[in-house]
């Protein structure tokens, strides 16, 4: 049985569209009170990101 390629999961900025791994370290993480550790871009400091699946 052949084995499927692995892809890497990739993560976007909704607000400036930057691409990075998910999980890379290119990514920065925030604290949220309330809301606990959340990814943050490094290019618009937007926590509004969709993670890759």
């Amino acid at each position: 049985m052949a084995s499927e390629p692995s892809a890497v999961e990739r993560s976007r900025c909704l607000n400036c569209g930057f691409e990075a791994p998910g999980g890379d370290d290119e990514w920065n993480r925030v604290e949220v009170p309330g809301l606990g550790r959340m990814t943050q871009c490094p290019r618009c400091e937007s926590t509004n990101i969709i993670t890759g699946r």
